[in-house]
């Protein structure tokens, strides 16, 4: 039996406490704020109450995967969870709506079909055929398997099967999610809808990878679901069960150094002067972070995987309503941006900014648990902003005016918005930086291939024999679905030792 520090009670880190503990390890978190879960936060007022981090879980075997092996009791023993469907309600710039059921192709395919016209839905049809192929082909090095030593194979090859496209005299196959957009979908309405799941991620759509097409297939083949009481309840689920499995918790314990003597980790530094003794440790931070603990110590060869610098964060908007949710109301919108162009060029330009207007994602949960009762709705507003450190009463006062632009945004998904609005808060990227720890409030996309490895993530073993990274700035990078695997990897690592090649 080892000692085992994990630093930070993120999702990632909870999920690799909960497997070690099983395996037979003494396993302590240290959790520089008083509370566990890091990004999956929630907000409390006038008893309504918000997730202020992800709305929905997509491929939720991740989490069942983790509940089996660490217990009798299974996922759904611990959490409601239910299937949203709609998947998505679009509300495009020219004012076309859509309403897409969630995990049907066939369904998909049809009410695109009925509503953009036709050849749309085929065309989105084949597109997810494509997809698929890429995800079969990145599935397991990119998710269930720890980062091969030769990622270069990753970087170097696109898996998606791109159409030829023919231009004068060249022909030419799709590098990037905006040409898959332009060459194979023809239409910008799929165009904004394609583009959107790399959107929701920071990713800027002209830049990203063509393999980038499995993050609208991962939400097709596996569903979105919610969580009853909010995703809030999944972290607390993971942390009961990481105390049911003897799990010790030190919240309001910073963690200011990694000790390590020739070579290998031997503790962490508290901010308080004692140090905790360990024979491996976790670290559920960002890169900014990990290399102010390292002190100097190098964690990764000039060979391998450099460490994202993200440039994007998000804004919410936590919107209380008089007034209970309509029947019949979709879960979550998508307000897309009138102007792509400008929207893009804003958010990922020279000097980035805010978009306005922004494209917005609309949630309406419609749960008795987060309202004060039946005559009360809940609605959760978020926009991709860029990365920033608070810079105090000014720069709240700019979210605040940004904010705005979101509710006017969202009127077009609830019409009757502002006539029912009791009161709103804003949550800024300082906001989710205080939550994580990562500098500017910066989110983590997940790893994809292509595209020179920028959206690989480092490996979760490091140069310093013993200490593992764990979460969204490692692989297989961010997203709830992620964070689990990454537990299940740095567990897998320590426990069956570096010839762990993942779950079969």
């Amino acid at each position: 039996m080892a000692r085992i520090a994990v630093i930070g009670a993120g999702m990632g880190a909870m999920a690799a406490a909960a497997r070690l503990a099983v395996a037979g390890h003494r396993v302590a978190v240290y959790e520089r704020t008083e509370t566990y879960g890091g990004a999956v936060r929630r907000f409390e007022r006038d008893g309504f109450a918000f997730d202020t981090g992800p709305a929905l879980l997509p491929l939720p075997a991740v989490y069942r995967d983790l509940f089996v092996k660490t217990g009798k009791e299974p996922l759904e023993a611990c959490v409601e969870l239910t299937q949203v469907d709609p998947s998505a309600r679009h509300v495009f710039a020219d004012g076309t709506e859509v309403s897409l059921p969630n995990a049907s192709r066939a369904g998909v395919v049809a009410a695109l079909e009925e509503t953009l016209g036709a050849g749309t839905g085929d065309r989105w049809g084949d597109f997810l055929v494509r997809a698929r192929e890429a995800w079969d082909r990145t599935r397991r090095p990119l998710l269930e398997e720890p980062l091969w030593p030769n990622w270069r194979v990753l970087a170097d090859r696109e898996p998606y099967p791109s159409v030829p496209h023919k231009r004068l005299l060249r022909t030419r196959r799709a590098a990037t999610l905006a040409e898959v957009g332009a060459w194979e979908l023809r239409d910008p309405r799929l165009v904004a809808l394609l583009e959107s799941h790399a959107l929701a991620y920071g990713l800027d759509p002209r830049t990203t990878p063509a393999s980038a097409a499995v993050l609208p297939y991962l939400e097709h083949a596996f569903g979105t679901w919610y969580v009853r009481g909010g995703i809030r309840e999944l972290a607390r689920a993971v942390h009961e069960r990481c105390v049911a499995r003897r799990v010790e918790f030190h919240f309001g314990a910073e963690v200011t150094g990694i000790l390590e003597k020739d070579g290998r980790v031997v503790g962490l530094e508290l901010a308080d002067g004692t140090v905790a003794e360990a024979e491996f440790v976790v670290a559920g931070v960002a890169p900014g972070v990990l290399d102010r603990l390292a002190r100097g110590t190098a964690l990764h060869g000039a060979d391998e995987v450099a460490p994202q610098s993200g440039a994007a964060s998000r804004l919410t908007v936590l919107l209380a309503l008089r007034g209970g949710r309509p029947e019949g109301a979709a879960h979550r919108t998508v307000v897309h941006a009138a102007d792509r162009d400008a929207e893009l060029d804003a958010l990922f330009g020279t000097a980035p900014r805010m978009a306005a207007p922004p494209t917005v994602t609309v949630v309406r949960p419609g749960d008795p648990a987060l309202v004060p009762d039946a005559g009360h709705e809940t609605v959760t507003l978020t926009a991709t902003v860029p990365a920033q450190p608070d810079r105090g009463r000014a720069e709240s006062e700019v979210f605040e005016r940004h904010a705005e632009h979101l509710i006017t945004a969202a009127e077009r998904a609830v019409p009757d918005l502002r006539d029912r609005l009791l009161w709103h808060e804003v949550r800024t990227p300082a906001d989710f930086a205080e939550a994580t720890g990562v500098d500017g409030g910066a989110v983590p996309a997940p790893a994809l291939a292509a595209a020179d490895g920028r959206l690989l993530h480092p490996s979760n073993s490091t140069a310093v024999s013993g200490l593992f990274t764990v979460g969204g700035w490692s692989h297989p990078g961010g997203g709830l679905p992620h964070a689990g695997m990454s537990g299940a990897l740095v567990a897998g690592l320590i426990v069956e030792g570096p010839e762990f090649r993942g779950s079969q």
